[in-house]
């Protein structure tokens, strides 16, 4: 009880200051009412501050009395707070759960049309490099060597033809990919290992987000290789398209799809493990980083296409169906139209090409393979970075104005 009658004294000795200093301050402002009425409000905002500061069971106890202040001055420091809250950049780490299915498609499609495209030529070359029977005018040294001759021989724009239909499907490919990656990764880290990071979460996630890219791009590569190989017969890629509907039938653009997904299933578990694993060493706070990005994409698709490369060449062999490798296989056993599956392009690889066959092209992957991860992941994150910032301030102005 007398500590009660301490405080309240102090808060009377604090209201007669306060009515000492509002009568100066509309003397001063010569009776004016507008600037005295803003004293007077910040005035009775202080005194609040001070009052609910010094007892809030006080407060609680005379609410009959200033009821109506007590509830203004909460409600200045709520907002006050959450201003303060809005004020201080989101951290990155929190980006993800904040960031809508809508962005993570919009930078994924973005990540995936520039990674293919800028990395285009190399991957004409690469593509040429894994033939097992190339013609002689298509015998190549290295990658330099292979970009030198097909620009000297077949023009500047040869390395790009298939571009276009490379670009359709990548960008709904990529999609697809990295927002079923991200909302995966989330719901697996939950249930593995709540509250942290779970590379088995991320490597179970890059598999599953796999059969949603394969299924989208398959198409693509079938025409985008056919287009790429040397003396292509092909004008253009619906030339290609009507070309191989007509000859081989719809399945055939998803001959590959079996194998191109038994490649990419074990790169994109090692790609999206070694990726996460490098951000926690060199981006352990994870914040928008983009060195620690494209060095962690680079190192992380190097190690993935260098392990994945015999499959690469199988896959190579089913889309393209090398006229030379199949009159090889004709002379030594008879008629084959087709290579059909996994298994037969195996044992393909190993007859033309023995153990060796299995690394062609191994150089012109890596290579390509290193900034193609890396513009992707950098292009990703950053797009995604950008994007959920401009829905979080976006959604901070609306609040305003809906408090003004």
């Amino acid at each position: 009880m007398v500590l009660k009658e301490k405080v309240f004294a102090r808060f009377l000795m604090e209201a007669d200051g306060f009515v000492r200093r509002r009568r100066m301050t509309a003397e001063s402002a010569g009776n004016d009412p507008g600037v005295a009425g803003a004293s007077a409000g910040a005035e009775v905002r202080w005194l609040g501050g001070r009052f609910l500061g010094v007892s809030e069971s006080i407060v609680g106890s005379l609410s009959p009395r200033i009821g109506g202040e007590t509830e203004l001055q909460t409600g200045d420091f709520t907002r006050n707070a959450q201003d303060q809250r809005d004020d201080t950049e989101p951290d990155y780490e929190g980006l993800p759960q904040g960031a809508s299915t809508s962005t993570h498609m919009l930078a994924g499609a973005v990540a995936g049309i520039m990674e293919h495209c800028l990395m285009f030529p190399i991957d004409c070359v690469k593509t040429r490099m894994q033939s097992l029977q190339p013609d002689p005018a298509a015998r190549y040294r290295n990658v330099m060597d292979a970009l030198r001759r097909i620009v000297a021989t077949e023009g500047a724009w040869r390395p790009m033809r298939g571009l276009n239909v490379t670009a359709i499907g990548a960008g709904p490919a990529h999609a697809l990919y990295f927002a079923s990656y991200e909302k995966l990764k989330k719901t697996l880290s939950d249930v593995i290992h709540p509250g942290a990071n779970s590379h088995l979460a991320n490597g179970a996630a890059g598999c599953v987000a796999t059969l949603l890219h394969d299924a989208a791009m398959n198409p693509s590569e079938v025409v985008k290789q056919r287009m790429q190989m040397y003396n292509s017969p092909y004008r253009g890629a619906l030339d290609c398209i009507r070309a191989v509907w007509k000859k081989e039938g719809p399945r055939a653009f998803y001959r590959s799809y079996t194998t191109q997904l038994t490649m990419n299933v074990p790169f994109q578990a090692l790609h999206f493990m070694t990726y996460e694993y490098l951000q926690e060493l060199l981006n352990p706070h994870r914040q928008y980083n983009p060195s620690s990005h494209m060095l962690s994409g680079a190192l992380a698709g190097a190690l993935a296409a260098a392990a994945t490369t015999p499959l690469d060449v199988c896959k190579t062999l089913l889309n393209t169906q090398e006229s030379l490798a199949l009159s090889s296989l004709s002379a030594n056993q008879g008629a084959h139209r087709h290579i059909t599956g996994l298994a037969h392009a195996f044992r393909t690889v190993y007859r033309l090409g023995g153990l060796r066959g299995y690394f062609k092209g191994v150089q012109a992957r890596v290579i390509y393979q290193m900034p193609s991860t890396a513009i992707s992941w950098s292009v990703y994150e950053f797009f995604k970075y950008g994007l959920t910032k401009h829905q979080l301030e976006k959604r901070r102005a609306q609040q305003m104005e809906a408090e003004m």
